[in-house]
C-alpha cells in the first residue's frame, strides 16, 4: 500500500518557516480540494492523481519518493512491537 507523507512534510515545513501550516492553506497553494489532502492524510490506501502528486512535490520541493512510501500490508497488521520477530507455529496468533 502507499503511505502519503504529507503530516511529516507539513511539520517539516512548519519547522522551517516558524509558522503552523494547515491542510486549507495547502490546498489553497496547491489548487488541490481540502477533501482530497484530507482523505490522503487519513484514508489508508487512497488513490489520487498523478497531478496531485506533482502539485504537492512542487509545493514542498521533494522528490515523490519523499512524498510517498510503499509499506507492505502485513506492517499495518502487526504491531511495531512484534515487527522483525518471527512466529512459530505455537506463538501464531497469539497476543503478547
Amino acid at each position: 500500500m502507499i503511505r502519503f507523507r504529507l503530516q511529516e512534510l507539513l511539520a517539516e515545513r512548519q519547522f522551517r518557516e516558524g509558522h503552523r501550516v494547515t491542510i486549507t492553506e495547502l490546498a489553497k497553494a496547491t489548487g488541490i480540494n481540502r477533501v482530497t489532502l484530507s482523505k490522503m492524510v487519513n484514508q489508508r490506501g487512497y488513490n489520487t492523481v498523478t497531478d496531485n502528486l506533482d502539485r504537492l512535490c512542487r509545493y514542498f520541493k521533494c522528490s515523490l519518493a519523499q512524498l510517498a512510501e510503499y509499506v507492505q500490508d502485513e506492517e499495518l497488521t502487526v504491531p511495531k512491537s512484534q515487527r522483525g520477530r518471527r512466529q512459530t507455529p505455537a506463538t501464531k496468533g497469539r497476543r503478547t
